[in-house]
């Protein structure tokens, strides 16, 4: 299964389900939520955290939790 933390720059997923059910409310709030899309916009340069366009909102989330956010890919990106 894919997680937000899988994918690469540019890449789009749709959120499926999470595999702990203790996300930080504020991250639900984010819409942070099943069916919802997400994009990973840029890495910091030590790879942790993540910057990510969560249904319009551009956020920073830690790789840790990143990893528990599983998601479906829908557009692949191709290497430059």
């Amino acid at each position: 299964m894919a997680t937000v933390a899988d994918l690469i720059h540019g890449q789009k997923g749709i959120i499926k389900d999470f595999s702990e059910h203790l996300l930080p409310i504020k991250l639900l709030e984010l819409g942070c939520l099943p069916g919802n899309s997400v994009e990973l916009v840029q890495v910091a340069p030590l790879n942790d955290p993540i910057y990510i366009n969560l249904s319009g909102s551009h956020i920073a989330i830690r790789r840790s939790l990143a990893e528990l956010i599983e998601l479906d890919i829908i557009e692949e990106t191709q290497a430059p």
